[in-house]
């Protein structure tokens, strides 16, 4: 549904005329008044038409560089990308997308500065943390190019803003989940990351094995493997440690590829007797956690990241404000129990 003035003015509960001075910032509007508008405008991703023709030149063509593959939430955040025109209908904006392999930090600069030369305001890549990347990020902004990173992060370049979760918190909270899920809170685990190289993989492995370590010290990890996020290296990945450890009794997949983890627990014939965790609620994994394969998925909304990664390259692109609390994405926890 496209959010109009009407929309925010009937949430809100105000009048048309209300939203629109709110909007303009001009006085005469109560304090609460203001609040309940606002707080309609983040809900609901409001972007007012009215701020389309303050776009300013150049301002107005984005690009998103997407990994290749077939990961499905990718897939997902590709299709929110191409929904961007009706979710934020700026007059003569554009959003692009690109992919490349983001796994090899080579690769993915030179795809950036083939871009740097196309004449984008603002590119929003998932990133590798390599030196090359960093350099070519660092270049973009030298271009005067908005550059956003999304999903993953490279803190140490040049880029203006970071859209995705705090993936520290996310690996917390798997490990958290899976050592609370063990009978005894005891055993051995491992882990199965896409690469370490990605600092969103790798802030995860973290955040779950500080967590283990301060909270769960009967919870032991024994190994961590890279697939890539392949499903079929996943799954080849996930029968060794299931064969090389007959008493295992945790396994977290920090990346994407969970399809190959399930296929291997469930042929092993230990699908509920080892706690699974994984990432990203997709239509395998929403099946495996009904069928009590997975045990918990933590998760994050691509179609908020494809919006906030937009709405933050045209805002500074074009000197407009942002609202923070609009843009900060959330982890999800989802169970068998709450999902729909």
């Amino acid at each position: 549904m496209k959010v109009t003035l009407r929309t925010v003015a009937e949430a809100a509960g105000v009048s048309i005329a209300t939203v629109d001075r709110v909007l303009n910032r001009r006085e005469g509007v109560r304090a609460a008044t203001v609040e309940k508008v606002e707080g309609a405008i983040r809900r609901l991703g409001y972007a007012p038409s009215s701020l389309a023709a303050r776009v300013q030149p150049g301002a107005g063509r984005f690009a998103f560089v997407l990994p290749q593959g077939g990961n499905p939430f990718y897939a997902a955040l590709e299709e929110a990308v191409r929904r961007l025109p009706d979710w934020l209908p700026f007059a003569g904006t554009t959003y692009d997308v690109h992919h490349a392999d983001v796994f090899d930090g080579y690769a993915l600069a030179a795809s950036l500065a083939v871009l740097r030369g196309e004449g984008y305001g603002g590119i929003a890549v998932v990133a590798l943390d390599h030196p090359a990347v960093r350099e070519e990020i660092n270049a973009l902004k030298r271009d005067g190019i908005v550059v956003a990173t999304l999903v993953s992060d490279v803190p140490s370049a040049a880029r203006d803003r970071y859209v995705g979760i705090d993936n520290t918190a996310a690996g917390r909270t798997a490990g958290s989940l899976l050592a609370r899920f063990l009978p005894g809170r005891r055993g051995k685990v491992a882990l199965i990351a896409g690469s370490l190289a990605l600092r969103d993989h790798a802030e995860r492995r973290f955040g779950f094995e500080q967590v283990i370590a301060q909270d769960f010290p009967g919870v032991e990890v024994i190994a961590v493997r890279e697939g890539r996020d392949d499903a079929g290296r996943v799954r080849v990945l996930a029968a060794d440690l299931l064969a090389e450890h007959p008493d295992l009794a945790g396994l977290y997949n920090v990346g994407a590829g969970t399809a190959g983890a399930v296929a291997a627990l469930e042929a092993s014939g230990r699908a509920r007797e080892v706690v699974f965790v994984g990432h990203e609620l997709t239509e395998d994994s929403r099946g495996a956690l009904m069928r009590g394969t997975l045990d918990a998925v933590i998760a994050q909304d691509p179609g908020h990241e494809a919006r906030s990664a937009a709405r933050l390259m045209q805002a500074l692109a074009s000197g407009w404000p942002i609202l923070d609390d609009q843009e900060r994405i959330r982890i999800d926890v989802f169970l068998r129990d709450n999902v729909r």
